[in-house]
């Protein structure tokens, strides 16, 4: 037992790591019942493919609205304490929706002014998580940390959690949003205990706030790495997200899966999970980034052309497990060579830039899939969303060689 804690939390990482990981990983466990949980959910009041992309879309809207904001206030505020408050009211918004759902009162406009609000305060805990991270861990160390919080995380959120989800489903509607709000306590409890951090910038140094978000904005644009990084995630999220808006009834009615086996057909994604710390940590020392950020273009790609043509509930989980070790490789190799190459002082409206092309691309392809599948059929959205990363896999193939998580010292 002490041999895996030693793995999972080294000492190296430091001790505030030891409560930013565990409180990552419970609430990644409840958010994970809620992947299966809430489209469930949704499906269960409507079966409109639109409705139920909507939904997706909805929760991902405040990012296009507040994340700039976030990230500026993040530069700004205690980011400990704004993790707190924002997991504090997340834990307060879906206890509440539970308990309605549980006395058989939920209107669909509940629960999609739930996912608002919780997207919203979305924006705020992962700008200020990722900044805190930053000044809470060695530089030469974020690698491991990032590491294991993808991997945990991930495998928590896609193979723990949504099995659990559809189970509680079945029990109850509102039991697995009520697990979610318990998990969402227990994280603002423990990050709660990470040692306070100053604001980074003086009371009398601000400047007006859309000042300092256009600050974020333009260092972004012209640093080649992390602009490459940004651009990709943007259009990878959008046809992503556009194949799995509707992954509910792809799974119900093209793969014939029950609501129980759904829950095991998104964990297939987490089997690969599991195997993408390592993967990384054997890999990228001897292939590099480089080659590890362009293999996993080429992944993503297939999986789309593969679920577009296929019946097979178990070709599909492969793919997916597939998957699984790719998103969680790349999201370690650029998640750390973009907080290697910002500087400290903007760290949070660098990271809220990024998360507006990776989340907002989300929303786009969220409404855009339900939309699609709507008028075309289930398939169709996979179908563009292979059309689409061949294109993107072309245009930053070259320019990905500006990515490395052996950065040099931040640019100013």
């Amino acid at each position: 037992m002490r041999s895996l804690r030693s793995f999972l939390l080294p000492a190296e990482l430091g001790q505030d790591f030891r409560k930013i990981w565990p409180a990552a990983a419970i609430s990644n466990l409840g958010d994970g019942a809620l992947v299966a949980a809430g489209p469930l959910l949704v499906a269960s009041i409507t079966n409109e493919p639109a409705a139920v992309g909507a939904a997706a879309f909805i929760q991902q809207l405040p990012w296009l609205l507040f994340a700039l904001f976030s990230g500026a206030l993040a530069d700004r505020l205690d980011r400990r304490l704004m993790v707190v408050a924002a997991d504090t009211f997340r834990a307060v918004v879906l206890g509440a929706l539970g308990l309605a759902v549980l006395a058989g009162s939920s209107p669909l406009w509940a629960v999609y002014l739930t996912l608002f609000l919780l997207g919203t305060a979305e924006t705020l805990a992962d700008n200020a998580a990722g900044a805190l991270l930053v000044t809470t861990v060695p530089k030469e160390h974020l690698g491991k940390a990032n590491a294991r919080l993808y991997a945990t995380g991930t495998v928590l959120n896609q193979l723990g959690g949504p099995p659990i989800g559809a189970l509680l489903f079945a029990v109850g509607a509102g039991v697995p949003l009520l697990l979610d709000a318990v998990t969402f306590a227990a994280a603002a409890a423990l990050v709660a205990r990470v040692s306070a951090r100053p604001p980074v910038v003086a009371e009398t140094a601000r400047t007006p706030l859309w000042t300092e978000v256009r600050e974020g904005i333009h260092w972004l644009w012209n640093h080649a790495g992390v602009r490459t990084l940004a651009c990709a995630i943007l259009v990878m999220n959008i046809t992503f997200c556009a194949a799995f808006a509707t992954w509910v009834l792809y799974a119900r009615e093209r793969l014939g899966l029950t609501d129980a086996q759904f829950g095991l057909l998104i964990s297939a994604g987490a089997i690969g999970a599991v195997a993408g710390m390592p993967v990384y940590h054997l890999l990228e020392p001897r292939v590099g980034s480089l080659t590890l950020l362009r293999a996993g273009l080429v992944i993503e790609t297939t999986v789309h052309l593969i679920l577009a043509l296929t019946r097979s509930p178990w070709v599909a989980g492969a793919t997916m497990a597939v998957f699984g070790v790719h998103a969680v490789v790349w999201g370690i190799v650029s998640t750390t060579a973009r907080q290697l190459a910002t500087p400290d002082a903007l760290m949070g409206r660098v990271n809220s830039v990024y998360m507006l092309a990776s989340v907002g691309g989300a929303a786009v392809g969220s409404l855009l899939g339900g939309v699609l599948a709507q008028r075309f059929g289930l398939v169709a959205p996979f179908a563009v969303a292979f059309g689409g990363m061949v294109i993107t896999t072309a245009v930053v193939w070259r320019p990905l060689r500006h990515v490395s998580v052996r950065a040099a010292a931040p640019q100013s």
